[in-house]
């Protein structure tokens, strides 16, 4: 039996790098998992609250990134779907964790410093701590295994060290847990900016594939996506970073390989390859889109949603309670 956790924060409407580099990972390992083993999927609002949301618009976009979870294929059956924050245990465990993490170790986490470069305003403590929220995320359930992307493996890196001080500490309570990585699409770069990560808060429109964009504006934004001029069509991160990224969406909206791609456009311009892209993502997403609208718009979403709260706080009080015990702030043995 293993258990697998991972979560993402309900900020925005989410982008195709974020269905092919977690969430069709999520579904993957769903149908692939032991009638034994347990995944929890949960919508991370405590981590949106890191930077100033507009309350009216998180509520919404709860509601929403749960409905485009089920529509990717998440199963109720298979796995257990819940908001953050409803289990008041991801609060608390986060605390504790505080207490045997360091602030230099916190200070040093690549994203708090380029977040921190980009606060307008006053940085919230939060900022620098959400990478213990994190990992109180994992460790509350005994992860074994957490999907992440390559710009959260610092952030399970101390995971790890935190179960690992810990159990130190304490005695034996935490599993070690390990990274699960995507081989091909783990990382979609933007349309526009293709040494740069796709993100749903760029600020250029066209950068980005949302999962809700109508065909015509998907067809519009691989029409327009950045490339080069020596159209030739072949995998080259470095030298190719365009070609490369529209290569990836091509092979994980698909199946194909790349290998296979880059032989069967060997003689294509980019004119004619950039619209089989589109072609390709438009297949991908459109059905999502109508199982979407069905889940927004159905009762079974709060039902699913209150089952799984449910099951991951039954989970989570067994932890908790067990690292109270070792931690001595259980008055009662």
């Amino acid at each position: 039996m293993k258990t697998i956790v991972s979560g993402i924060q309900p900020s925005g409407c989410l982008t195709l790098g974020n269905y092919l580099g977690a969430i069709k990972n999520f579904v993957s390992m769903q149908n692939n998992a032991s009638e034994d083993d347990n995944i929890f999927i949960f919508i991370a609002d405590l981590h949106a609250l890191t930077v100033p949301q507009d309350p009216a618009a998180l509520r919404k976009n709860i509601r929403s990134l749960a409905a485009i979870y089920l529509a990717c294929g998440l199963d109720p059956n298979k796995s257990t779907l819940f908001v953050q924050s409803e289990v008041t245990e991801h609060s608390e465990i986060a605390y504790l964790l505080q207490t045997i993490s360091y602030i230099g170790e916190l200070e040093r986490m690549t994203q708090y410093k380029d977040k921190k470069q980009k606060q307008v305003e006053g940085v919230s403590s939060s900022l620098l701590t959400y990478p213990v929220l994190m990992a109180g995320d994992i460790l509350l359930y005994n992860a074994d295994y957490v999907p992440v992307g390559e710009d959260q493996r610092q952030h399970l890196e101390l995971t790890r060290n935190l179960a690992e001080r810990f159990n130190s500490r304490f005695s034996e309570t935490f599993k070690v847990p390990e990274c699960l990585i995507a081989k091909v699409g783990a990382k979609i770069m933007s349309l526009q900016e293709p040494t740069k990560k796709m993100s749903k808060s760029d600020p250029l429109e066209k950068a980005s594939i949302f999962l809700l964009d109508p065909e015509n504006v998907i067809r519009k934004k691989i029409a327009s996506s950045v490339t080069d001029s020596d159209g030739v069509i072949k995998f080259d991160p470095i030298n190719k970073p365009g070609i490369s990224n529209l290569l990836t969406i091509y092979s994980c909206s698909t199946g194909k390989s790349i290998d296979e791609l880059v032989e069967q456009y060997k003689n294509s311009g980019y004119g004619d390859f950039k619209k089989d892209v589109a072609d390709a993502v438009i297949n991908l997403l459109m059905p999502i889109q109508e199982k979407y609208n069905y889940y927004l718009n159905s009762k079974e979403l709060d039902e699913i949603l209150d089952n799984g709260r449910d099951k991951a706080t039954y989970f989570a009080r067994k932890t908790l309670s067990k690292m109270k015990r070792k931690m001595g702030i259980i008055r009662k043995k």
